[in-house]
């Protein structure tokens, strides 16, 4: 498997890599293009691959670097600074090595780390419409039916983890799209922004899936506290995005001469306060998820991700409003990028579900018991 790595030597464990500085600048050379055509970042992709970032949370022995829990946090940010739709489809690889990680057998975890050197693409696709995706136990073996939708990087994504309804309960199917490859329909992807994810829907009904592309048992998918308090990847990926628009609208401002203006200074002192306390949270909110017993109760972690999640989309909204009052209609005009990647970061707020994180936050804040000073406190 080693003559199967390229890139630079991997550091250990305890030092997380950063973005190279070479693979950024790939990342937010190739954005602009990206939005325009509608196509799927390749070189963007291809560049995190040869820096060794397509494999870096796989474990050690398997060629990993063993980066994993709050000290991924970092990696993400950076890559959701260079480009949003990158680091949304990164994100979901790291994701479904993590679930292969954790619900596998060593086997499924050897072949995936093979094909992630290999230079295959992992995602997790869960939303789903009508019916969703079912997997059917019949006389010829395993069948699945129905679809799912905003698949992230259809037609790219070649290790696509789809949980799928069985008899037994929610079952997570990997499924190698070179055997399998789904019908994709690209025409439901017209969106505000995020357009270089290539997020569609894909069907499935009819294609055969092997006892050994099964991954952990049924409902490991929605074991919690690891199905809400994955969340903080995508926090850290959004809070990326809100980076880049406030560094954008810094630019426009130096460029026109208002960076001094104590009115786009009150406005941003607001914007690096709220961004600076999201990410704290959000850090925190990473620690202690990896510190969870497994045989504590998660609902004091689940609520405490839900405060980071509305602090970040509460800090990411204002940066928006501010860098848009702060260039006005000039700056949201070519050559600049502010416009775009306002788009894309207003877009990726909405999913998933916000409104019930912050729900899930006021209710433990509500209903903590009588004499509570801190809610928030860790036992």
């Amino acid at each position: 498997m080693s003559d199967r790595i390229s890139g630079p030597p991997r550091p250990s464990a305890s030092a997380p890599p950063s973005l190279p500085a070479p693979v950024a600048a790939v990342i937010a050379q190739e954005a602009a293009a990206r939005d325009a055509d509608g196509a799927f970042p390749a070189a963007s992709f291809q560049a995190l691959r040869e820096a060794g970032l397509l494999t870096a949370t796989l474990p050690t022995p398997l060629g990993g670097q063993g980066v994993e829990g709050a000290a991924l946090l970092p990696l993400l940010r950076e890559i959701g600074r260079a480009g949003l739709p990158v680091g949304r489809v990164y994100e979901g690889h790291v994701n479904a090595l993590e679930l292969i990680r954790r619900y596998g057998t060593p086997a499924q975890l050897a072949r995936a780390a093979r094909d992630a050197h290999a230079g295959e693409l992992f995602g997790v696709w869960n939303t789903e419409d009508g019916p969703g995706l079912r997997l059917v136990r019949g006389p010829g073996g395993l069948i699945l039916a129905g679809g799912k939708t905003f698949a992230s990087g259809l037609g790219h994504v070649t290790r696509p983890l789809l949980p799928a309804e069985a008899e037994e309960g929610r079952v997570m199917v990997l499924l190698p799209a070179g055997r399998e490859p789904g019908v994709p329909d690209l025409r439901f992807w017209h969106p505000l922004g995020m357009r270089a994810t290539v997020s569609g829907r894909v069907e499935y009904t009819g294609a055969r899936v092997r006892e050994e592309d099964l991954i952990g048992q049924p409902g490991d998918y929605y074991r919690q506290p690891e199905f809400g308090g994955g969340a903080v990847r995508f926090l850290a990926v959004q809070l990326g995005g809100a980076d880049a628009v406030v560094a954008s609208a810094r630019t426009v401002l130096r460029r026109l001469g208002r960076a001094g203006d104590d009115v786009q200074r009150l406005r941003f002192a607001e914007v690096a306060v709220r961004l600076e306390a999201a990410w704290h949270l959000t850090r925190e909110a990473g620690r202690r998820l990896a510190a969870w017993p497994e045989d504590r109760d998660p609902a004091p972690l689940l609520a405490y991700v839900a405060l980071a999640r509305t602090a970040a989309e509460d800090a990411c909204l204002l940066a928006c409003e501010a860098a848009e009052r702060a260039v006005g209609a000039r700056g949201l005009l070519a050559p600049w990028p502010t416009e775009r990647l306002l788009r894309d970061l207003r877009m990726y707020l909405r999913q998933p579900a916000p409104d019930a994180a912050r729900l899930a936050a006021g209710a433990w804040l509500l209903d903590a018991p009588e004499g509570t000073v801190d809610p928030w406190e860790e036992a």
